[in-house]
């Protein structure tokens, strides 16, 4: 394997539980366990989905849930979100492989590299779709990075918590996998879904057969 494409926040950072408190505090007023799952069923989909329909729901601004939403880019700046269980030994082994460990992400950059910086994940390139590209499903990012990097597709793998991130990848000839959590249904489609990022090891090891 030559390279990962990773997705951000959910897939390499434990951006969600921040988001879902926050978010479900600004709709509900509370952060009980109903409200969480309610809310984390919405931000899966994406942040900007779930300000939509919690705006509707609840009756509360968009522009509340947003300033909720933007408040917890400002905690990252002290506490930052913690790194995913297994990515750093994802991407080390990736990278003594030689492999390069790549980002697509819909995360505006200021956001995406204070994040990176505070928890030191050795990212090779980072795209992202504020700077001017296409957000996902579409395969603009992706395409960008696999034509940067001069990379065949069928070396690369695509890493994501959301569908939209698969289906980026699958539409530039890239196969991926899913990252579940619990509780939270998705679909995957025809890719694989993982419950740990460890569970990719082999492959970046080369033990095991990428192409899904």
């Amino acid at each position: 394997m030559h390279a990962i494409i990773w997705d951000f926040g959910g897939t390499l950072l434990d951006t969600y539980p921040d988001v879902d408190r926050a978010l479900a505090l600004a709709a509900f007023g509370n952060t009980d366990e109903g409200r969480l799952a309610e809310v984390a069923a919405l931000t899966r989909v994406s942040s900007g989905h779930a300000i939509t329909e919690l705006s509707a729901r609840t009756g509360v601004p968009e522009a509340e849930l947003r300033a909720a939403y933007d408040g917890v880019k400002e905690l990252w700046e002290s506490t930052p979100a913690p790194v995913m269980p297994g990515a750093r030994e994802v991407m080390a082994a990736l990278r003594q492989a030689g492999g390069l460990n790549l980002v697509a992400t819909h995360r505006d950059r200021a956001s995406a590299e204070l994040l990176l910086a505070a928890t030191g994940l050795p990212v090779d390139d980072m795209i992202c779709a504020p700077d001017g590209y296409a957000r996902k499903p579409s395969p603009e990012m992706a395409e960008t990075l696999l034509e940067r990097h001069e990379l065949d597709p069928s070396e690369v793998l695509t890493i994501g918590d959301r569908p939209a991130d698969l289906e980026s990848g699958r539409a530039a000839g890239i196969a991926g996998f899913l990252l579940v959590t619990p509780g939270i249904p998705l679909d995957a489609g025809d890719a694989r879904t993982i419950g740990h990022l460890r569970e990719v090891l082999p492959l970046v090891a080369g033990e095991g057969d990428q192409r899904l």
